[in-house]
């Protein structure tokens, strides 16, 4: 198992559970981003620096993740990607991406992209908050624990 992180828009405080946890399941963690990240220093923690480019690093996870791997991301194209090669998604919020809601998830993200694109919405989530981070970290935790069972 992988854990792979769309890095470029990840809340600094998802990447500190992150690196935690990579670390203590020793579990390889790469993140990947169009730009130069700073990561602390670990056997388990690397990083990709893609091109610049409209979803370049959202393609490469696609084309790297694996079944049962972990992919990170608030990018719903890309978790509908990789939740149909069969690897996990979360989102930084902690909602776990699944074969039973991705499609739902990825109608309401064209339907509420089509309405900011006409005006009739304007603006985007709120901010992360500790109830976002801890519920990230749960459903991690979660599936960690999933795939230590797992053979």
């Amino acid at each position: 198992m992988h854990i792979w992180v769309d890095a470029d828009a990840c809340p600094n405080m998802i990447k500190d559970i992150l690196y935690r946890a990579a670390n203590r399941t020793e579990t390889p963690l790469t993140l990947v981003a169009n730009q130069h990240l700073v990561t602390p220093p670990s056997p388990f923690i690397n990083t990709i620096q893609v091109s610049q480019g409209f979803d370049v690093a959202d393609n490469y996870i696609a084309q790297q993740a694996q079944k049962g791997d972990i992919v990170v991301t608030a990018d719903i194209p890309l978790a509908a990607d990789i939740v149909a090669n069969g690897a996990h998604g979360i989102n930084p919020r902690g909602t776990l991406y699944t074969e039973q809601n991705i499609k739902q998830t990825l109608t309401m993200r064209n339907f509420m992209e089509e309405m900011r694109s006409t005006g009739q919405v304007s603006g985007g989530p709120p901010p992360l908050d500790a109830k976002d981070k801890q519920a990230f970290a749960n459903t991690l935790d979660r599936l960690l624990a999933k795939a230590k069972r797992t053979p």
